[in-house]
């Protein structure tokens, strides 16, 4: 954030539909299997320990992300765009 010119005095909210990889991120302890863990989880981990990000459950139903990263119904892609506030192509 420092290189784009944007200094955040307050942690960057995260949210996150996944409860396992919010309580690991949080509590690396109580998971002895984790190791084989990527280091960009631990990245995470690193970062929600030093206040710079907070991660904040959030319901499947309004991840607004999935629009972008996976192939969904219509149905949904009309929910998903209003809810972002982009406005439908017009003929």
């Amino acid at each position: 954030m420092k290189e784009l010119g944007i200094v955040e005095e307050s942690p960057v909210l995260l949210k996150m539909d996944n409860t396992s990889a919010m309580n690991l991120a949080k509590n690396p302890v109580s998971h002895g299997r984790s190791k084989h863990i990527e280091i960009k989880y631990h990245f995470l981990r690193d970062m929600v320990t030093r206040g710079r990000i907070e991660l904040i459950y959030c319901k499947s139903d309004l991840q607004l992300a999935d629009l972008f990263t996976k192939p969904i119904k219509t149905n949904r892609i009309e929910f998903l765009r209003k809810e972002i506030g982009v406005l439908p192509l017009t003929a």
